[in-house]
């Protein structure tokens, strides 16, 4: 463990790093040959598995919403429904990255689109530079929880949960935290009108109109892909296969994407597709050599032993987790992670494992807003260069205490994470 602390510090890739402790740590406590096998088998699987094939359609589905302009027709909409509250721009934003996140899955992607397409409308506007970046960076956090979701897909895989159920858990949760970021705004605007004038009421017939300009279309082919996923029509990879091939059948028909970024969108998402099996290879490389060093184990029997509340222990577990997101990117953290705490949280403690997965989903979203690290804001000074880092950080803790906020409901009330999953057949 030492030495892949100094592995991360020298800034190799944490998918190199998980790979080579694992392998060698695998290696000592069994053999070489048992551990070049174990290499080989975990780099196959995760190439080769048809369950992890969702993450290619998935991926692709949201480079082709991006390159196709379909964000654009989404800010538009979200605008026209929420652009008369106070600060309508930033709240509109919200609702175009809940909307944006349920064909896309990444936070990043979220927070780009989004970014390109609001950023200048703010500034046309003169809205506070702190809250109109921060409030992007913020939104992209709703790609991750509203399905579909890459980091849903590699936590379910990597603790054998239905990825059906972690996609329809993850609704209530992010609509929930998009009121909440609403809310915020018009709450901040309110005590602060110089922050966001509010726009415009547009009327129901605009509404109407924005909705039909080539937008209802990738509204439909959301609902037969997750609506049958819930159903069980589909399983989540066949979703996939439908939510992208729906996607790119609208872009194709409405004749909003060309060849150059129809090329664009596949390049994009073979890259990041081989980057995520990739990590997902490493992990289980990692995990193998967790569980024959039996530290998982031993964890789970020493918080087992502890004379402390289920609850304490789990709040510690959180804790880690939010310490963790500051510097470990999120879909990194999951899968290194998950060996260690999984078996503490679902076996010792005994929490619904759909419920656990949302709560770290939750957590490791603050981590992506949060400095030192912070990929979000990073995404959002990339698109506004001219705007101080830490003036994006600054507009970030109003945004982050709405997270904090969510998150203790969802532990209040688990029930708002487990209602839809246990209604699926």
């Amino acid at each position: 463990m030492g030495v892949f602390i100094v592995l991360l510090a020298l800034r190799m890739p944490i998918s190199y790093a998980m790979a080579l402790v694992g392998a060698v740590g695998f290696s000592l406590l069994t053999s070489w040959s048992a551990g070049l096998d174990m290499v080989g088998k975990e780099i196959v699987n995760a190439f080769t598995s048809y369950s992890l094939s969702v993450i290619a359609m998935f991926v692709w589905m949201g480079f082709l919403a991006y390159h196709s302009g379909i964000g654009t027709r989404m800010y538009r909409f979200a605008y026209s429904l929420v652009g008369h509250l106070p600060g309508g721009l930033a709240a509109a934003t919200q609702v175009a990255c809940a909307v944006f996140g349920a064909i896309c899955g990444s936070n990043t992607a979220t927070a780009a689109t989004m970014g390109a397409i609001a950023l200048p409308e703010m500034k046309k506007y003169h809205y506070d530079e702190s809250l109109a970046t921060a409030s992007i960076a913020a939104g992209g956090v709703l790609g991750v929880l509203i399905p579909p979701s890459v980091i849903f897909i590699v936590y379910g895989t990597a603790t054998e949960q239905s990825i059906g159920k972690l996609f329809v858990a993850g609704i209530v949760p992010g609509l929930l935290l998009m009121l909440l970021y609403i809310l915020t705004i018009v709450l901040l605007t309110w005590r602060q009108p110089g922050l966001g004038p509010a726009g415009a009421r547009s009327s129901w017939r605009e509404r109407v109109q924005a909705l039909s300009g080539g937008l209802w279309e990738v509204l439909v082919v959301f609902a037969l892909s997750v609506g049958g996923l819930f159903a069980g029509w589909f399983t989540p990879t066949e979703a996939g296969a439908v939510g992208a091939g729906g996607v790119l059948a609208v872009t194709l028909l409405g004749r909003s994407m060309t060849r150059k970024a129809f090329g664009q969108s596949l390049l994009d998402a073979t890259r990041t597709t081989a980057m995520i099996m990739l990590m997902v290879a490493a992990a289980m490389m990692f995990g193998r050599f967790m569980a024959v060093s039996r530290v998982p184990f031993e964890l789970a029997t020493w918080a087992g032993s502890l004379d402390l509340p289920a609850a304490v222990i789990m709040a510690i577990v959180v804790l880690v987790y939010f310490v963790l997101g500051c510097f470990i990117d999120a879909l990194a953290m999951i899968l290194l992670t998950i060996p260690i705490f999984y078996p503490i949280v679902v076996g010792t403690l005994g929490y619904d494992p759909i419920w656990f997965g949302v709560i770290i989903v939750m957590v490791v979203a603050m981590g992506v807003i949060t400095p030192p690290v912070g990929m979000n804001v990073y995404v959002i000074k990339g698109v506004a260069p001219e705007v101080p880092l830490e003036v994006i950080f600054r507009g970030i803790w109003p945004f982050l205490a709405a997270q904090v906020v969510c998150t203790a409901l969802l532990v209040a009330f688990p029930w708002l994470c487990t209602a839809l999953p246990s209604a699926m057949p």
